[in-house]
């Protein structure tokens, strides 16, 4: 009620509906986990187009199977990812300069902002035609203040950085090149006392790429939150693709088991790539020894022969996950999440063919196995043609037996924490349970007017039940509020079965 009624009259209050909408999350934002030619390592970095990736990380680099899954991605329809660069025992390039003449002279140390060979093409310009004004307004002495001029030769990348100094000041060069600068910064240590030297240019080097991964650099540290573990800093990730090692070297079982626990933890989906060693259906029928059945996972084989733009577009093997991921990606936009990313519509864009030619009797073999299938097909061309999850073998008999089954469970499950926080510490009453049943059915009823369930009506597709047949005196005493959410998944129609009668004349 209003807060004072002092006098006789109307009073107009504005009462909360308890109307709250979820509005749903993103559902194919892909994490790419491997090497890059350059980027910060260890940190997630959003990345909405190869365009980008190239600016970010170097674009596509032939030690690099990530720079060409992420290449595959977007050629195929995604359009957001998340990168987490690798490496190990690779070295930023440097540069000294000098900082004054004779006994005093001192060295001013400057760092390319990441690893990688790519620094060594960084050049430096200093000059002193500075502002006197601008020495005298920020306290400094005259000769104070410096230009410096940072260049990238390989990408055409110049940043300039006017009337700075290694004096303490708003201009101190530490300060203004670890807030801004995406080429370089100043070395841990003592600042000089007097500015750098006028040169017409100097360039950086020792710069290194390092050596081939391992499984210690992807596993990482969960503490530290480094290898696939950086993906804890991402507020929301749905598919995890780690591209092989090498073109000769698969990805680790153990990393892949651990990255599947995480995409538990962060609701997420693992793409995996079929080993090399996978080059007929009869090795393929064998598995993958050590990695468990898991509905947060799926398989796809064989590999993919695509041209490389690095080899004057000759053809070669490429592992699948960067272009399957693509396809998720764009399905979900043209049909949902509830549809299966397979069939004829699922088609993989700038693919040439597959390492291996499967028949229609030797996926008989494989997808009871839940091993998914990469098929080529007459008039339609390349295309996925499976959607089971690693748990999807007919002998586990899951009820998360196909991916988009288990895709829109996690969908579900995302968007119903995140759109019932409000219900935290609220009164734990009939008010409450309310709110929450208006605010989920909402939500449910609207995935299902876009067709993500069965039935033909909401009655048949879903029900949302929150009162005091859910939550009890005893837990209202605990301070819990019990929701139950039910509803039909839609499962994609993997068999068509058409049955054909002569019919008899009559007698």
């Amino acid at each position: 009620m209003p807060a004072q009624l002092a006098y006789p009259g109307v009073y107009i209050e504005e009462v909360p509906s308890g109307s709250r909408t979820i509005s749903g999350t993103a559902t194919s934002v892909t994490a790419f986990i491997g090497r890059a030619k350059r980027g910060s390592v260890n940190k997630a970095i959003r990345v909405q187009s190869f365009g980008q990736f190239e600016r970010e990380f170097g674009g596509l680099w032939r030690h690099s199977t990530m720079s060409y899954a992420v290449q595959h991605f977007f050629q195929n329809g995604g359009g957001d990812t998340v990168i987490i660069r690798l490496c190990k025992n690779a070295a930023k390039a440097g540069l000294t300069l000098a900082c004054g003449t004779g006994e005093g002279a001192e060295q001013l140390m400057l760092e390319a902002n990441n690893e990688g060979i790519w620094g060594n093409n960084l050049k430096v310009t200093v000059d002193n035609n500075t502002s006197a004004e601008l020495e005298a307004q920020y306290g400094l002495e005259a000769g104070d203040l410096f230009n410096l001029t940072i260049t990238d030769t390989l990408s055409g990348a110049a940043e300039e950085f006017r009337n700075i100094s290694v004096k303490e000041s708003p201009r101190q060069i530490d300060d203004i090149l670890s807030g801004i600068s995406k080429l370089a910064r100043v070395s841990s240590g003592t600042l000089p006392v007097a500015r750098p030297n006028a040169i017409t240019q100097a360039a950086f080097d020792g710069g290194t790429d390092g050596t081939q991964l391992t499984g210690d650099e992807y596993t990482g540290s969960e503490s530290k939150k480094t290898g696939i573990y950086a993906l804890n800093d991402v507020d929301i990730v749905n598919l995890v693709c780690i591209p092989p090692i090498s073109d000769d070297d698969d990805t680790p079982v153990a990393v892949l088991s651990k990255a599947i626990t995480l995409c538990r933890k962060k609701r997420a989906m693992l793409i995996v790539d079929s080993p090399k060693a996978w080059v007929d259906v009869e090795t393929a029928e064998k598995g993958l020894p050590g990695l468990a059945p898991h509905e947060n996972g799926a398989i796809f084989f064989p590999r993919l022969l695509m041209p490389d733009p690095l080899q004057e577009n000759r053809i070669r093997e490429f592992a699948p996950c960067g272009a399957v991921a693509g396809v998720f990606a764009r399905t979900d936009v043209q049909r949902g999440i509830w549809k299966a990313p397979a069939g004829t519509n699922a088609v993989l864009m700038g693919v040439q063919g597959f390492s291996v030619n499967v028949s229609d009797g030797e996926q008989g073999h494989l997808n009871p196995l839940g091993i998914n299938c990469l098929r080529s097909f007459p008039v339609v061309g390349n295309v996925i043609y499976g959607a089971r999850t690693l748990k999807g073998a007919d002998q586990l008999a899951s009820e998360f037996k196909y991916i988009p089954v288990r895709r829109l469970t996690l969908h579900i499950e995302e968007n119903l924490y995140r759109g019932t926080q409000f219900a935290v510490f609220e009164p734990n009453d009939e008010r409450l349970w309310s709110d929450i049943r208006y605010t989920i059915n909402s939500f449910m009823h609207d995935l299902f007017r876009k067709g993500a369930f069965q039935g033909t009506n909401a009655a048949q597709a879903y029900f949302v039940k929150c009162d005091a047949d859910t939550t009890i005196q005893e837990d209202i005493n605990r301070g819990i509020v019990n929701i139950v959410v039910g509803f039909a998944p839609l499962k994609p129609a993997e068999f068509i079965v058409i049955k054909l009668q002569q019919m008899a004349g009559q007698v």
